[in-house]
């Protein structure tokens, strides 16, 4: 009971970040982000290993539910891998363009238990590209979905859909399509914020020397890991949990840090927040700094680069 699925990761989001959020919670024995074979990209899903039990059951009951930017994550135990579970993976076309996700679950739940969903929608404009994939807990279960809904007309729809498994290799359009989508980083915002996103989000992975990085720590106020945020007058009792679900909602936090006393282990009142966009890092700023967090109000701001004495 140490390895974890996460499910409905943000599409930018790394391995590294992946690592850092999970190893907030205890030592990782090891994290792994799935990517397409063949573009590379993210399938928005992942695993992650703990070295103790406790640790696991303690990331779901503190991550589980998390937003990250528009993405609310899911975190379960992940079932061991064999063969009656692979490639249980739906590629659905020809869907309604005002078909959303929900009903699209509702549309295949009769056939089995569904892990994901996902719209494909335009960039730029945000409506359905009438594409979407299901992955099913097992591949009997996809089967079934294909044989009961490949080209029906689901409830509302003037045209049958097509439902078939996804990642075949001989599906050149499958993959035209998962490159066409993911080959545009730069859309990913209206456009005064492409350019920003792009100067700020596109640091190499290992900025940070190699040792660092792979320890999953991040090193505060350095530009490759982010923009580093300073959050001034918690309680004692304050933890990890609290900054994630404050921040969270404003976009992508890699990392959050409260520090503490070494004895007592209270919080000494402060803590650290790392998130990798900055203009979602200020609006969260501005939205926080004077937020009344219990009896207290809090003071966020950027953390200054001073050298301590």
């Amino acid at each position: 009971k140490t390895n974890l699925i996460v499910n409905y990761l943000p599409q930018n989001m790394t391995q590294e970040e992946l690592k850092s959020l999970f190893g907030s919670i205890g030592e990782i024995e090891s994290c792994k982000l799935v990517r397409d074979k063949i573009t590379g990209q993210s399938l928005g899903y992942g695993f992650v290993n703990y070295v103790e039990p406790k640790d696991a059951e303690k990331a779901i009951n503190t991550l589980n539910g998390l937003r990250l930017q528009t993405k609310t994550i899911k975190v379960s135990y992940a079932r061991p891998s064999s063969a009656s579970i692979r490639d249980a993976n739906l590629y659905v076309s020809g869907l309604p363009k005002t078909m959303t996700q929900k009903e699209l679950e509702q549309l295949f739940s009769q056939y089995g238990r569904i892990i994901t969903s996902r719209i494909l929608v335009d960039q730029v404009t945000g409506v359905s590209r009438g594409v979407g994939f299901i992955r099913f807990d097992k591949r009997i279960e996809a089967e079934e979905a294909i044989k009961g809904l490949n080209g029906q007309k689901p409830p509302g729809a003037t045209e049958p859909i097509t439902v078939k498994f996804a990642n075949n290799p001989s599906q050149k359009t499958n993959q035209a399509i998962l490159s066409q989508l993911y080959h545009s980083p730069n859309r990913r915002y209206p456009a005064p914020l492409a350019q920003q996103a792009q100067r700020f989000s596109r640091f190499p992975p290992m900025t940070i020397d190699g040792m660092t990085s792979l320890a999953g720590i991040n090193i505060p106020g350095h530009a490759g890991t982010g923009w580093c945020i300073f959050v001034y007058n918690l309680a004692p009792d304050a933890d990890e949990s609290i900054l994630w679900q404050m921040f969270g909602p404003f976009g992508a936090v890699t990392n959050v840090k409260v520090i503490r006393d070494f004895n007592t282990n209270k919080c000494k009142g402060f803590g650290f927040v790392t998130m990798t966009n900055y203009d979602e890092a200020a609006m969260a700023i501005a939205s926080l700094n004077g937020y009344r967090l219990g009896d207290r109000v809090l003071q966020v701001s950027f953390k200054t680069n001073k050298t301590h004495k």
